[in-house]
């Protein structure tokens, strides 16, 4: 920051700073249209453009003009093409200014500022599929002919795009989650649906995002193996950057492309083996949960209960300070505990016969008054501690019920594991709690969108065991049969293995599959 010129937003600040604004606004709206010298004229009908309808005098303008060269952000030059009539049209045309590059920085400054208040921050799934969708075109580029060179270029630009999109839109929405989190405000129904909204957008969020993470992890290393720096190299010819005076802009287009491919690393792969920012945001979003959800608990509890005790006790505090006497005091605090008549007044000494009777209540010994006298009214009493109970036999009941259901589930894995791709047919006939998990295996992968192969994945909720689905190759129909009842359907491609890699769950003794996919 120390490198950026102290009188570059000097425009922004100051009596004129809207007219200032409006003026370097009005030359990069002409810069648009590729114009890029304006005279005092050409400025004026610019600014009407840019939405400044206010009058502005020519010596003012001047003025503003010569504040903007003076601060380097515009460039006077002299106008010697023209052919002048008189000397007034000379002193209004001879002079033409056009933005500096410490202008146009200035500018796209102030605008980039604008857009930062203006936008919300998001977490977009789909950024994460762009990624790797880019990468792996990147992948089938960089075997292709000298011709694809642009096309490199361009996609890798992309790429970059995407990957910026993703680290803005994360940080943007990180920080308004935790304004969110510090927000207090009077309307608690309005901050209850934002909050509760915003835990529902989270767990969104999180759903498979560490599989998607692991496919651009995936895709980084493969385009790594073709050759990065071979493939940035391909880009700067397809970039067809300028010759300019000077240094070659070369080294410094390709020390970018670096830069941003290390920042690609450091979220799905580090090259020091740190932990990928993307598991980082899923631990964020995760914790952003437990605090929403706990923040919408003290909500609700608020809203169960009118008061708090803390809150009684102030008022009360208040009434005691306002009371006019001492016996407004004493009223005001029976009518605050509910102080009446003693209820251990009928209570005697163990043997009242020792205590005269014209003896003074204060001269007297005292008498042992129970603590549960006040509150329930009677002495306390004392009775059979109640027999602790014998839990041993539920808890045998509940283990041995959960052993049964996992060989339950092991036995439907076996049963559906398969060696490699096969019919959906082959299964033929199933017990019931078989077709359940298939049909389970079947949904989730169904709901997912097929990748760059075709083929449709997805994991049961443990991530033991993965599916992976292909289109049928004709039209053959498949039918499932149940004691229930029997499912027709398209007679896709079905695999069934451990997503590990560990292979195949081995299936049981005895069972068959039919027609393998050959």
């Amino acid at each position: 920051m120390r490198r950026v010129p102290p009188e570059m937003f000097r425009f922004t600040t100051g009596e004129k700073s809207g007219l200032y604004g409006a003026v370097l606004d009005a030359f990069g709206a002409a810069g648009e249209h590729l114009e890029t010298a304006l005279g005092l004229d050409d400025v004026r009908e610019r600014l009407r453009t840019v939405g400044w309808l206010a009058a502005v005098e020519d010596e003012e303008l001047h003025d503003v003009l010569k504040k903007l060269v003076d601060w380097e952000l515009l460039d006077r030059v002299h106008n010697h093409a023209e052919n002048y009539r008189t000397a007034e049209e000379y002193e209004r045309r001879n002079l033409q200014y056009s933005l500096t590059r410490r202008g146009e920085a200035a500018l796209a400054g102030v605008r980039h500022a604008l857009e930062v208040l203006a936008s919300t921050g998001a977490l977009q799934t789909a950024v994460l599929e762009a990624i790797t969708d880019r990468l792996d075109e990147l992948c089938l580029l960089s075997e292709g002919p000298a011709s694809s060179d642009r096309r490199i270029f361009t996609t890798l630009r992309e790429l970059e795009g995407h990957l910026e999109a993703l680290v803005e839109n994360t940080k943007a929405f990180h920080a308004e989650l935790q304004r969110l989190l510090r927000a207090e405000g009077a309307d608690l129904e309005v901050f209850r649906e934002v909050k509760a909204a915003t835990v529902a957008y989270l767990q969104e969020f999180l759903v498979n995002l560490d599989r998607r993470g692991q496919a651009v992890a995936a895709a980084v290393g493969r385009v790594e193996e073709r050759g990065v720096f071979l493939l940035r190299e391909r880009a700067l010819r397809g970039a067809e950057l300028p010759p300019v005076a000077g240094a070659d802009p070369a080294p410094g287009w390709l020390e970018s492309r670096r830069a941003r491919w290390a920042g690609l690393r450091a979220w799905f792969l580090p090259d020091d083996g740190a932990r990928p920012r993307i598991e980082q945001l899923h631990d964020i979003a995760r914790r952003a949960i437990v605090s929403l959800l706990q923040v919408l608990e003290r909500i609700n509890e608020s809203r169960r209960r009118s008061s708090s005790a803390v809150q009684d006790f102030r008022e009360l505090a208040r009434w005691f300070a306002a009371a006019p006497g001492e016996e407004d005091l004493h009223r005001l605090w029976s009518a605050a505990f509910g102080l009446g008549s003693a209820r251990h007044a009928h209570l005697a000494h163990a043997d009242p016969e020792l205590i005269p009777a014209a003896l003074p209540w204060s001269q007297a010994p005292p008498v042992e008054v129970s603590a549960l006298l006040r509150e329930s009214g009677r002495n306390e009493r004392f009775t059979r501690t109640a027999k602790v109970r014998d839990v041993a036999a539920v808890k045998a009941a509940r283990a041995e019920r959960a052993r049964a259901e996992r060989a339950e589930l092991a036995l439907a894995w076996r049963e559906l594991a398969t060696d490699g791709p096969v019919r959906l047919s082959s299964f033929g006939e199933l017990d019931p709690m078989v077709f359940e998990r298939l049909l389970d295996l079947l949904g989730r992968a169904l709901s997912t969108g097929p990748d760059t192969t075709g083929l449709r994945r997805a994991t049961t909720g443990d991530g033991r065991v993965e599916i992976t689905l292909a289109p049928p190759p004709d039209h053959r129909t498949a039918v499932l049969r149940t004691a229930q009842g029997a499912l027709t359907g398209p007679d896709y491609l079905v695999s069934v293995t451990a997503p590990d890699g560990a292979g195949a769950l081995p299936a049981l003794p005895g069972s068959t599959r039919g027609e393998a996919a050959g």
